[in-house]
């Protein structure tokens, strides 16, 4: 596998994605979040440490858009949590391509969460590294996986990172 840097309007489009990502989950729009990845795909989120040492234990775990979408459904019926709004701010993308089309992109992430009852918090902290490709026209992600910085996990964790 090689990997070799992208043309300056690829990374556009991808900034594009991202962007359309953060925008996503900030806006409440959480219908649209999981037309941002491709039909197979895998969203998980793991601690840092767990990362690191190859352990396969994730937070969360989706193997499929249909599971993305069950995961949205959950959150809009069953669940129940304080309402509160969200912020992602997202730095430092990074990405090159593979031979065989796919991107390998890497960014920072922080969730900034603000409760109605509280003042506004970091959520979550970490690193994106993702593997993106173009699906019907569109770049969309068949691999996003969170590996957030810290060892304790609040237990507010519902939304999407």
């Amino acid at each position: 596998m090689s990997l070799r840097p992208v043309t300056p309007e690829l990374r556009a489009e991808l900034q594009d994605l991202y962007d359309d990502y953060a925008e996503t989950l900030d806006d409440g729009e959480l219908e649209r979040w999981p037309g941002l990845f491709t039909e197979k795909c895998r969203y998980e989120v793991v601690p840092r440490e767990n990362f690191e040492r190859g352990l396969p234990l994730a937070l969360i775990l989706c193997e499929s858009r249909g599971m993305l979408e069950d995961r949205v459904a959950a959150l809009r019926r069953t669940s129940m949590y304080v309402p509160r709004s969200v912020r992602h701010l997202l730095s430092h993308l990074r990405a090159s391509a593979d031979d065989d089309g796919s991107l390998r992109v890497r960014a920072n992430y922080a969730v900034l969460q603000t409760r109605v009852d509280a003042l506004t918090e970091i959520l979550s902290a970490g690193r994106y590294l993702d593997v993106v490709v173009r699906d019907e026209g569109r770049l969309r992600f068949r691999e996003k996986r969170v590996v957030f910085d810290s060892v304790l996990v609040p237990n507010s964790l519902v939304y999407p990172l």
